[in-house]
């Protein structure tokens, strides 16, 4: 065969190869390919977009339906309608069962509703960049709105133990919110096409926890070491 010919011949296979990488693609089935020579490679997923946290901040205001609404976080709203009712109850038990039933279902309907949006906004933060900036824009923004909110709901249904059930939602909210973002940077706790089940979250939680606990001793061994 002439140098021509050979030539040919490989550019044939070079297209044959590359349109059946194509329809194994479409068809689901792309994975990443080795690039040997005289071959063609496909990426099959493009690197995600860094954005920034001003980004993501305006983003929340131009595209509330899309990022807020419909992005509704329920297991966001099932597991803090839960615990913050749980709270909400110990805080008021001294003033009888009744009053400490009625401010964990007062706590519990406001979360329900509410607690997927806070969710749907904290997935949005935790996607900027970096991490820091984002951990503390949903430090910030999320414990003003969700707070005075779940003041007003229970100064207006005579809440008994109103100001220790709100700093104890307070603490809990700094501790959360902190946890929120890590997990959710790392596909725990979000919602979407991609998302795990709620179950399988909550069986990495063990671990994800772990985890989230050793960043800080990790980063000061860290540090002392570069020292």
């Amino acid at each position: 065969m002439g140098a021509v010919d050979q030539r040919e011949f490989t550019h044939s296979k070079d297209i044959r190869h590359a349109f059946a990488t194509e329809i194994r693609l479409s068809l689901g089935f792309g994975c990443r390919m080795r690039n040997p020579e005289n071959t063609l490679t496909l990426p099959t997923q493009a690197p995600a977009a860094k954005i920034t946290i001003a980004a993501a901040l305006l983003s929340l205001v131009l595209r509330p339906y899309e990022l807020i609404i419909k992005r509704f976080n329920w297991k966001s709203a099932v597991c803090s309608s839960l615990i913050r009712g749980i709270i909400f109850f110990f805080a008021n038990i001294k003033s009888g069962w009744q009053a400490a039933s009625g401010a964990m279902l007062a706590e519990w309907t406001y979360r329900a509703f509410t607690s997927g949006f806070y969710g749907a906004m904290t997935q949005t933060i935790g996607e900027a960049e970096p991490e820091w900036q984002a951990t503390l824009a949903a430090m910030v923004v999320l414990p003003l709105t969700s707070h005075i909110l779940e003041f007003v709901v229970h100064y207006f249904r005579h809440t008994p133990h109103l100001k220790l059930s709100i700093i104890s939602s307070m603490i809990f909210t700094v501790f959360s919110t902190l946890f929120n973002v890590y997990a959710m940077r790392r596909g725990k706790l979000v919602v979407g096409s991609n998302a795990a089940s709620l179950g399988a979250d909550l069986k990495a939680m063990p671990r994800m926890i772990y985890e989230f606990l050793a960043v800080v001793p990790l980063w000061i061994r860290r540090s002392l070491k570069s020292a």
